[in-house]
């Protein structure tokens, strides 16, 4: 499967001052997919290393971290030989072996023609929490379930995207094309961009086996947080997981401790929180109090909204049926248009890695608001073909942004300040001047 990782992996490759690289990525996005992919097309050889298949790997790790004398020890456990330039070494689930994690250093400093990378479904979490890990002795890259885009390369939509890749002023789309996209990003709305669902789909083109595939996949978490958390954190982020569809329910989306139980404060949670985010498994939306660079300088730590890292995973823990597909415009609407945001995130998070909204003491609230070349850029989103925009009129008055920007169903439209971009436009959102 197609994904836009590959050119970033290429370009890794061919650096001039190349790093190992570490892959980051919640479970089951696809990392062991595209690394074996990517070493078999563009290497003469593949050497894998799986840390929790095999921990008996460990052991190579544990008495010296020369990599000589890894790199020795390996070849004659694998019975394979290890070229520099030529042979891609992977590290999976290398969080695994704090060792082995450590010794991205030393190959970096003693043995640079390597090509090493690691991966791990849970190795943020590790990160997070590591005191020895080799900062600034190696390169980082985020993969995320499939995009909007990725999802029409997957379906045999290349020339489809092409066209809106090539798109830079706000005229119109022709009225069958936009159609024709929307009825795609319904159903990527339900199918989301876990890779093993956008298979299924392309293979069988079976909803409900789609679901029981969700299904799988939230169970798979379940058990990570049981056997991964530490042991006094797992009530409560299994609590926290269970409460998020409820979250997004609600009108004012800002993550609220007490609708986990009356009781709950945000002191003794914050801890679970934050090895999902690690986890890559929710992404964090803080509010800023002042859109002005950088946001992250302005933003309020105890006001914020969490979103599920794919929409067809929040689909599933909601219980949505396949019929949703062919509704007008349920699947925007209904469950108060948290579908339609957490689509946004999903979309805004690889181009941009950190979201802020901005609210104004109970008059007007914007969605989110964007860091982009300079500028701080507000944007709404609206579920179906909304033309709302007083949240983005009262901050044009206060702050007078160079653009206001609007993503719903309607097509591509200048009208005055605010620029409305199609929401199976999101993803492209940062190539666009302002």
């Amino acid at each position: 499967m197609k994904r836009d990782i590959y050119k970033n992996l290429l370009n890794w490759k061919s650096a001039a001052v190349r790093k190992p690289l570490v892959l980051n990525g919640a479970r089951q996005v696809g990392k062991t997919y595209i690394l074996k992919d990517f070493g078999n097309r563009e290497y003469e050889s593949v050497i894998y290393l799986n840390f929790e298949e095999d921990p008996e790997l460990a052991q190579f790790f544990s008495r010296s971290l020369k990599p000589a004398s890894i790199l020795e020890n390996l070849s004659l456990y694998l019975k394979q030989t290890i070229k520099p330039q030529a042979t891609l070494i992977i590290f999976d689930e290398i969080q695994e072996c704090s060792e082995a994690l450590n010794s991205l250093k030393y190959f970096n400093e003693q043995a640079n023609e390597m090509h090493i990378i690691a991966a791990g479904s849970l190795l943020g979490i590790k990160l997070a929490h590591d005191k020895g890990f080799p900062v600034g002795q190696v390169d980082f890259l985020d993969l995320y379930p499939l995009t909007f885009f990725e999802f029409l390369d997957a379906v045999d939509e290349i020339e489809l995207r092409k066209y809106l890749e090539r798109i830079k002023a706000l005229d119109p789309i022709a009225e069958p094309i936009h159609q024709k996209l929307i009825d795609y990003l319904k159903l990527y709305m339900f199918i989301g961009g876990m890779p093993e669902a956008v298979q299924n789909y392309l293979s069988k083109r079976d909803l409900l086996g789609i679901r029981k595939i969700h299904q799988a996949i939230l169970r798979a978490y379940l058990l990570d947080f049981a056997k991964h958390a530490p042991a006094q954190q797992v009530m409560k982020i299994t609590e926290i997981w269970d409460s998020i569809p409820y979250q997004l329910a609600k009108e004012n989306k800002k993550f609220i401790f007490s609708a986990i139980s009356g009781s709950a404060r945000a002191h003794s949670y914050e801890t679970a929180i934050q090895w999902l985010v690690d986890a890559g498994l929710i992404y964090k939306v803080y509010n800023s109090r002042v859109p002005k660079i950088p946001l992250s300088g302005y933003c309020d730590k105890k006001a914020f909204k969490v979103f599920l890292l794919d929409v067809g995973l929040l689909g599933a823990m909601n219980r949505m049926e396949p019929d949703v597909i062919v509704s007008e415009n349920k699947l925007f609407t209904e469950y108060k248009g948290a579908f339609t945001e957490n689509l946004a995130v999903q979309e805004l998070m690889p181009q941009f890695e950190e979201l802020y909204y901005w609210s104004s003491s109970g008059i007007a609230e914007v969605d989110f608001i964007l860091q982009h070349e300079g500028n701080i850029l507000p944007l709404e989103v609206k579920a179906w073909i909304s033309k709302r925009k007083k949240s983005l009129l009262v901050y044009e008055e206060k702050y007078h942004p160079p653009v206001l920007l609007r993503s719903s169903l309607m097509n591509l439209k200048h009208d005055g300040a605010v620029y409305n971009y199609p929401l199976y436009l999101l993803g492209m959102l940062s190539n666009f001047s302002y």
